[in-house]
């Protein structure tokens, strides 16, 4: 061979060699990004090629598949009873992406989980995967109650319940909701619909249950109780407390009044103060507990940490630099506590498990098409939040309540019931904007054990109600009972 011809065959050589390192880069090196690219439609159009697995619900599918025409995306995503689950399911739409459960498990749901691959050989002969299945921990009826109770009142809130024994969110509701059939699909009407929900004043996106905090009001008066027994502030929950009604912040003029006549609430023991959720005791309690020691039993019901059930959670908030005054009105779950009601529920299921706080899922199993597990959920304790006689005695104080105080619209017949409302003043003012409605309650079975625990908010901005009516038991407590039936009766 002469030399230029020699020197071809060199350089040809080298261009068949970059241009198979060049492949096997891309192929190999960049194929995850390429595959995660937005602008990459083919990885668009085979996730919509096929039905999807499902999302279950006591033993149903919530979600579905139905083949589309006039598009190269084959399938959309269809839901059942959509309003009601949307902040379990998310969305899954073909222009607007995937969400909550729809989106964490989008590699089971899809088939692309190599736990779902009939054998090696699969990715080899290009066989198509078949989606498998998200098995929710959801109670349909608790569901359903806890939807119902919040839209009868035609209100913007959030309800959650967990079985305290392990976890488990048996219901997760807010509204306003929406549902994500209507923009599953990629048409103009289905993309303006999203439009105008994202636009929406009232964020019927926005999931309130876990996304948005809010400052907890009496409520809170649980954890302050805890955290001042479980530190030694407290030890005798029925000796009278010395602490006058109204109250005067450490360091201030301010003095700090009651819903009741404050000479109910003067000098009272912290189980009267619980029963009539008397703000003298509880701001005290939390003034001589002291900032640290409250912060520290807050984070152990698990403020100040992002949870993941597996979606992910906002953080509710105990602050760190906070001065004596600031500290007190924590105690009443004012000032500049923030929770959303995942994290009341979690401290009220807490509680109800004598101390010991699991943490929350709304995933039981992830399962194939052929219905084998191939990951089940276990209970897993998140922290020992106090000691086992601190939160019986948070339980005694809840259960007077019920039985003898503020609480009383959540009793049910032959079933002891622990509960707390509260009223949560915000604002820039703090007492600008109408105040928010909670109640947080649990309910026993005969061996003491606690099946459920309850956290519910309305915010009743919009409701066609006087401000005197605002209070969690009246507006929060009929929801939180008739989910905790809906649990019992199961």
């Amino acid at each position: 061979m002469n030399k230029p011809l020699r020197h071809v065959a060199v350089f040809c050589g080298v261009l068949v060699l970059a241009l198979l390192v060049q492949a096997t880069w891309v192929q190999f090196a960049r194929s995850d990004k390429l595959a995660g690219d937005p602008h990459n439609r083919r990885i668009r159009i085979e996730a919509f090629s096929q039905p999807r697995g499902n999302i279950i619900v006591g033993g149903e599918s919530i979600t579905g598949s139905a083949q589309t025409s006039g598009s190269d995306f084959e399938y959309k995503r269809v839901f059942k009873n959509g309003p009601m689950y949307a902040p379990v399911t998310g969305y899954f739409s073909q222009a607007q992406g995937a969400t909550f459960l729809e989106g964490v498990h989008s590699d089971v749901l899809s088939g692309k989980d190599s736990r779902l691959l009939s054998s090696p050989l699969s990715l080899l002969t290009g066989e198509k995967p078949h989606g498998g299945d998200v098995v929710t921990t959801i109670d349909p009826k608790a569901q359903k109650a806890a939807y119902k109770g919040l839209t009868d009142l035609d209100a913007k809130g959030a309800v959650v319940a967990l079985d305290p024994r392990t976890g488990k969110i048996l219901a997760m509701v807010s509204t306003p909701s929406y549902d994500p059939s209507v923009f599953a699909g990629m048409s103009g009407k289905e993309g303006e619909e999203f439009q105008r929900l994202d636009k929406d004043k009232d964020k019927p996106l926005s999931n309130r249950a876990i996304r948005e905090t809010y400052p907890p009001g009496s409520t809170f008066k649980i954890l302050t109780a805890a955290a001042a027994l479980e530190h030694g502030t407290v030890t005798d929950i029925n000796a009278p407390s010395g602490i006058p009604a109204p109250y005067q912040l450490p360091l201030s003029r301010t003095k700090i009044g009651n819903v009741v006549p404050d000479a109910q609430c003067d000098k009272v023991s912290m189980k009267t103060g619980m029963q009539w959720s008397c703000n003298n005791i509880f701001l005290d309690a939390a003034h001589k507990t002291g900032k640290d020691q409250m912060r520290e039993t807050a984070e152990k019901f698990g403020f100040n940490k992002e949870q993941f059930t597996p979606v992910r959670t906002a953080a509710s908030g105990y602050p760190g630099e906070l001065d004596q005054p600031q500290t007190a009105l924590t105690g009443m779950g004012q000032g500049s506590v923030t929770s959303t009601p995942l994290q009341m529920a979690m401290v009220t299921a807490g509680l109800a498990n004598n101390g010991k706080v699991m943490k929350p899922y709304m995933v039981d199993e992830l399962r194939g098409p052929d219905l084998s597990a191939i990951e089940k959920a276990e209970p897993e304790e998140l922290n020992q939040a106090v000691s086992d006689s601190t939160a019986k005695k948070v339980q005694e104080m809840m259960e007077y309540t019920v039985s003898d105080g503020t609480g009383s619209k959540v009793k049910i017949d032959g079933v002891t019931v622990g509960g707390k409302p509260g009223t949560a003043q915000h604002g820039a003012n703090v007492n600008d904007e109408r105040p928010y409605a909670w109640f947080v309650s649990y309910a026993k079975q005969s061996d003491g054990s606690s099946p459920v625990a309850v956290a519910v908010l309305v915010d009743p901005k919009d409701m066609n109600i006087s401000r005197s009516d605002i209070a969690g038991g009246r507006l929060g407590a009929p929801i939180a009972k008739a989910v905790m039936e809906a649990v019992l009766k199961r």
